[in-house]
């Protein structure tokens, strides 16, 4: 699997941009990826998306970073070198649509499979067999990325977002819930909640 998480400039792929790209290889997490973009030309920026990643419109428009052409390509090649190349993490339908969308943008091959892997059913699926009733909000799954993080015994997601702590956090929720071990180093000692001691 490769677990994906992407910063963006608002939750529209089409009319939004990335901003940056993080993954890991769930197979050798050490083998991980880490890049930002400037926004493409025209992109919508909404202030919303760049509270929640931290990223100033300067940094957005910043003709130094490489463009989000040149991301996708960096990215399409890195994930090229997974054996097993499903997306998984917290929403990865998300994340794929809009690394998909760069991708058409240029006319890139896309390589990747539709189907995704989200650690929110995983997540929900692990709690129900433990017999733990998974929060509801407004009449539907109130099981977010923190409630997640939480369950699985490891720290939250840190203010700002950072595409590759999103998707190390969403990594190693996804070990502890499949596998029921840890997966990368930051996180080991962190007990996991369930495992008898």
């Amino acid at each position: 699997m490769i677990i994906v998480d992407v910063e963006t400039t608002g939750v529209d792929e089409v009319k939004h941009s990335i901003l940056s790209v993080g993954a890991i290889d769930f197979e050798y997490p050490e083998r991980q990826f880490y890049e930002e973009c400037r926004a493409f030309d025209g992109a919508h920026i909404d202030d919303e998306g760049l509270a929640i990643n931290g990223f100033t419109r300067e940094q957005v428009g910043d003709k130094n970073k490489q463009t989000d052409e040149d991301l996708i390509k960096h990215f399409i090649a890195w994930a090229k070198e997974v054996a097993e190349q499903t997306f998984s993490g917290q929403n990865p339908s998300f994340d794929r649509d809009f690394l998909h969308r760069a991708a058409d943008r240029y006319h890139l091959e896309w390589p990747f499979a539709f189907r995704t892997i989200d650690q929110h059913s995983v997540c929900f699926t692990h709690m129900i067999k433990r017999g733990v009733v998974p929060p509801v909000i407004k009449k539907h799954s109130g099981l977010n990325s923190n409630n997640i993080m939480e369950y699985v015994g490891i720290p939250t997601e840190p203010h700002p977002h950072n595409a590759l702590n999103g998707a190390k956090v969403a990594a190693e929720a996804l070990s502890r819930l499949l596998y029921d071990r840890n997966l990368l180093s930051e996180y080991k000692e962190y007990p996991i909640p369930w495992r008898k001691v």
